[in-house]
């Protein structure tokens, strides 16, 4: 058997780990892996025209030995990218596949479906290990419905794929988080100041709102939960003045708005239909002072959450993530994703995160006045609240 595997959308710490066990597992079972690089890309910018040697950028061959360091470190050893083959501008079109797929007059988009299809008998891949979160994992489930077996693992930081209580790089992301969170301690309490850290996280606070918690800052504003700037600035000139060091430390998610406000998105569409989001930061930041007329620090974490080797956390469920995929794949089944619920390891329908939406519960775990997480009980609740 060849299994193929590839990661898309944003790079985290725990892939390496997650890629390095899937090859391994399959190894010994006597298979073949086939890695594709640059997630979904590298099956649109196969040119079946071109021997394999010509297309050695777009796969590799992974073994034991390929794969045997790649784990020490973060990032992912098969690169990555938010390609879409379901939905392919005129921008993103590979120069070999121009005009030979309509584009729709709704979207401006192609379906290079067919395409990708031609490639995969091409390597002869007779399964594929998508890993990534709900956009990547979407064009998992058109493979799927397109008769190629699947088994696909979630990963982002954001911990926001629906289905699982757990998604490879969520943890290193919350421990880089908090251990900036509280190195921007020094610099803000030092100048007497109010500190405002943004982190990643779209449409989901859980990211802001655990490393918050953990960091035990002062106040939390979360994707879920419009904010009142003028309230908010009221706490903070309270919480400042209740430290003995007089400073405040407010941590802000990527998603978040003021009440009546939008988020803040900026650039075009990419192939799954999102702008970047990116900003608030610095707007609250720049509120608080005007507000408050106490000088802020605003401090936008963004790659640095998934910079660097993988936690524990991470390399754990990674490298259980890939050897639960490839036993799947070794007793036969596929349309299957490996989750994390209730403290177990399982697997859910493929089709699982499009069923649904993953937020954090904000009448447990927030409070909706005092802009800071709140833990009512954490009896029964599982490790990660969400």
């Amino acid at each position: 058997m060849r299994i193929g595997v590839l990661t898309g959308g944003g790079d985290v710490p725990g892939l390496n780990p997650c890629i390095k066990a899937i090859v391994n597992r399959a190894e010994e079972a006597g298979h073949e892996v086939i890695g594709i690089t640059r997630g979904w890309g590298g099956l649109l910018n196969f040119d079946l025209d071109r021997s394999d040697e010509e297309n050695s950028e777009c796969f590799r061959p992974l073994t034991r030995t390929s794969v045997r360091t790649i784990d020490r470190y973060g990032g992912t050893h098969l690169h990555t990218s938010r390609t879409n083959p379901g939905r392919v501008k005129p921008a993103m079109m590979p120069e070999f596949l121009e005009g030979k797929y309509e584009y729709d007059p709704k979207t401006g988009t192609a379906d290079c479906t067919p395409h990708v299809l031609k490639v995969l008998e091409r390597l002869g891949i007779d399964t594929l290990i998508p890993i990534g979160g709900d956009d990547t994992l979407s064009y998992g489930v058109r493979m799927h419905q397109e008769g190629v077996p699947v088994v696909a693992v979630p990963k982002t930081m954001d911990n926001d794929v629906y289905g699982t209580d757990y998604c490879i790089g969520f943890s290193t992301a919350v421990t880089r988080s908090v251990e900036a969170i509280h190195q921007l301690r020094t610099p803000t309490g030092s100048h007497e100041r109010i500190a405002v850290v943004e982190l990643f996280g779209r449409y989901s606070g859980e990211t802001a709102l655990i490393s918050a918690y953990l960091a035990d800052a002062d106040r939390a504003l979360i994707s879920e939960v419009p904010f009142d700037i003028e309230r908010v600035a009221e706490l903070v000139v309270e919480d400042r003045r209740r430290n003995p060091s007089n400073y405040a430390m407010v941590v802000v998610s990527e998603g978040a708005k003021e009440q009546g406000g939008e988020m803040m998105l900026s650039g075009e569409e990419d192939a799954y239909g999102h702008r970047k989001l990116g900003g608030i930061g610095m707007v609250v930041a720049a509120k608080l002072k005007e507000l408050t007329g106490i000088d802020t620090l605003s401090q936008n974490l963004g790659y640095m959450m998934r910079a660097g080797a993988p936690d524990s956390l991470d390399r754990m469920v990674g490298t259980t993530f890939g050897n639960i995929a490839v036993d799947q794949i070794l007793a036969g089944k596929s349309g299957l994703m490996v989750a994390l619920r209730e403290g177990r390891y399982t697997t859910v329908s493929a089709d699982t995160p499009a069923q649904g939406e993953k937020r954090v519960d904000v009448d447990s775990f927030y409070d909706k006045e005092g802009y800071r997480p709140r833990v009512n009980e954490v009896d029964g609740k599982p490790m990660f609240l969400y």
